[in-house]
């Protein structure tokens, strides 16, 4: 990748995040499995910055067995108390529960919806939203679908899942393009 590439502001100064932002922020994800990374990485984000999380991504991966659902959601009191004593990952008890929890609810929006896929992007009609935004400052942190699609999680039993985490969600997995219209990346995730 050309480093004299204009991006989004957000990533300059840190290469993890240039790099994240270069191959991974914004590209429209279909496959189960990494909508629910996503989905768990984004509900530990709540209260943190994205970056902290990138960082300890790989010590996620290990411990939540790859973001394998089905694992993940039999996950019992002896497990968590392993995640609670897993240095690599954010300890909190209320969102490794969650992580479980949201593991449960995923597997049953999959069987109402034959994919979690097709649940989340029918909120968007199958194809990412376009956004047009000049600064980073003109980027929200929720809009009303996020609040919607959170309502709707939420009524499904997700928890840690609000509209500014479900917003991220959108952003980070391609269903919305919210890089901005001078980045190259804008163009190149463009319609």
């Amino acid at each position: 990748m050309d480093n004299n590439h204009k991006r989004c502001h957000w990533c300059e100064g840190d290469a993890f995040y240039k790099q994240y932002h270069d191959k991974e922020w914004g590209v429209p994800i279909f496959d189960d499995l990494k909508l629910f990374e996503f989905l768990t990485l984004e509900t530990f984000q709540t209260g943190l910055s994205w970056i902290t999380i990138l960082r300890k991504r790989d010590h996620f991966r290990k411990a939540f067995d790859q973001f394998d659902y089905e694992k993940v959601a039999r996950y019992g009191d002896e497990k968590i108390n392993t995640l609670l004593n897993n240095q690599g990952i954010i300890r909190n008890k209320q969102k490794i529960k969650a992580a479980v929890n949201n593991a449960q609810r995923f597997i049953g929006l999959r069987q109402e919806h034959r994919t979690f896929s097709q649940y989340i992007w029918d909120f968007v009609g199958g194809k990412p939203l376009q956004n047009s935004f000049k600064t980073i400052e003109e980027i929200p942190t929720k809009t009303a679908l996020s609040e919607r699609i959170s309502k709707d999680l939420k009524q499904n039993g997700f928890q840690f899942v609000g509209p500014t985490v479900v917003y991220a969600h959108m952003q980070a997995t391609g269903m919305v393009n919210d890089h901005l219209l001078d980045c190259y990346r804008y163009g190149e995730l463009g319609h």
